[in-house]
């Protein structure tokens, strides 16, 4: 039993920074791989970031490159998407992705508007 809860999300001007929080509850909750995806109004879900338990250098999607950053807690119990100079083709909802022993888990998304 895994629940994922987004928070964060927000209206912001370009320019400026959200950082977004998924906290997982659940018993002995261990993570294969934990990542962020969005969806914009009549786009299919994408990946924008992904994290991994091993260690290693975290995935980040080209368009997002060099403004946002995964991390997360030493228990995993959190993980963040801290998001800079944002600009109006990130918005978006977003949501949080884990992949367990027990199958794949989402959150229910936090939406994220970023409008002049």
């Amino acid at each position: 039993q895994v629940q994922l809860v987004e928070s964060g999300g927000g209206l912001v001007q370009p320019g400026e920074s959200l950082r977004l929080s998924c906290v997982a509850s659940g018993r002995n909750f261990s993570p294969k791989v934990m990542a962020w995806f969005r969806q914009a109004p009549g786009k299919q879900r994408e990946l924008v970031a992904r994290i991994y338990p091993g260690g290693g250098n975290n995935f980040v999607e080209d368009s997002v490159k060099g403004r946002f950053t995964i991390s997360r807690d030493i228990s995993w119990k959190t993980i963040y998407l801290q998001m800079n100079s944002l600009a109006p083709e990130d918005t978006a909802v977003y949501y949080c992705h884990a992949v367990t022993p027990w199958g794949n888990h989402w959150g229910q998304g936090t939406q994220v508007t970023v409008s002049s």
